[in-house]
């Protein structure tokens, strides 16, 4: 377990932001002052929208200690590669998308690791670990930002290469996920089990919740079906990955800690969710 937490984990995030990176083009973020209105929208629906929710649902679900302070994690994390495919899923704005995972992605970089030392304090009270924001900033400098650089190196210089090679990185990423997935549960099953009456029904409120207001909010802005169907699930959606990434950074010791647990439920739960809504929005 040591061995998935040092070097599985990093290494399976750093292959899914490569996945992202490949994908993107200096397009992707001029699009972003194109469509400010639309891009502003949906950045305030994740970065503050996503945390309050979270709050509610942990104060409703009451949730307390690590595991709360886990589903803060997963709401403070961005949507990741998976929010890309299901808006693809759902005849969305894949432009739109991508623009807003790749910004928020990088964006997380500041806002994770303070929102993260806030949380952790907050819910865990005195057996809160001391988070180094400066730290946990670098760590995800070097598992978010350089892999997306490098694969935006990669798609500029060698565009053929990159187009070639992104679904096959799109599939590895998609197994890692899994992997990463499976060895939480694993090396959390008794805590899992303990909670999961609790935890897996407030995630599932949580993902149903967020997606709505993503739709309604769009609505209320006036946009076009397809920009409020992916807003809808960019705010829906979190990047679970990097949010058991990270919990082994924030509270040290022998495998996968509890505070990513919220976020392993979530890579299973987050499913149940958003097929049949992908579903419902196809036929709309």
């Amino acid at each position: 377990m040591d061995m998935i937490t040092s070097i599985g984990l990093p290494l399976s995030l750093a292959v899914i932001m490569l996945s992202l990176g490949v994908g993107l083009t200096l397009a992707d973020f001029r699009r972003v002052a194109e469509r400010a209105y639309v891009f502003g929208i949906g950045a305030v629906c994740q970065v503050i929208l996503i945390p309050v929710l979270a709050y509610i649902v942990i104060l409703v679900f009451g949730l307390t200690g690590e595991i709360a302070a886990g589903v803060m994690l997963l709401s403070f994390c961005p949507g990741g590669v998976t929010s890309n495919i299901v808006s693809r899923l759902a005849n969305g704005d894949v432009a739109l998308s991508v623009s807003l995972t790749a910004v928020i992605s990088l964006l997380s970089i500041v806002t994770v690791p303070l929102l993260v030392g806030w949380a952790v304090a907050h819910f865990m009270g005195a057996e809160a670990p001391d988070v180094s924001v400066t730290s946990l900033a670098l760590a995800m400098v070097v598992i978010t930002l350089l892999p997306v650089s490098i694969g935006m190196v990669i798609r500029g210089l060698a565009p053929g290469f990159a187009l070639r090679v992104e679904p096959t990185l799109v599939r590895l990423a998609s197994l890692l996920f899994v992997l990463v997935i499976l060895a939480a549960i694993a090396s959390n099953w008794v805590l899992l089990m303990a909670n999961v009456a609790t935890l897996a029904p407030a995630l599932i409120t949580l993902n149903v919740v967020a997606m709505l207001a993503g739709l309604g909010i769009a609505a209320a802005a006036g946009f076009t079906w397809r920009e409020r169907k992916t807003i809808s699930v960019e705010v829906g959606i979190q990047n679970g990955t990097l949010g058991i990434t990270l919990a082994p950074l924030i509270v040290s010791g022998v495998g996968i800690p509890a505070l990513g647990l919220p976020s392993a439920v979530y890579g299973v739960t987050m499913y149940l969710v958003a097929l049949p809504f992908v579903l419902w929005l196809r036929r709309r």
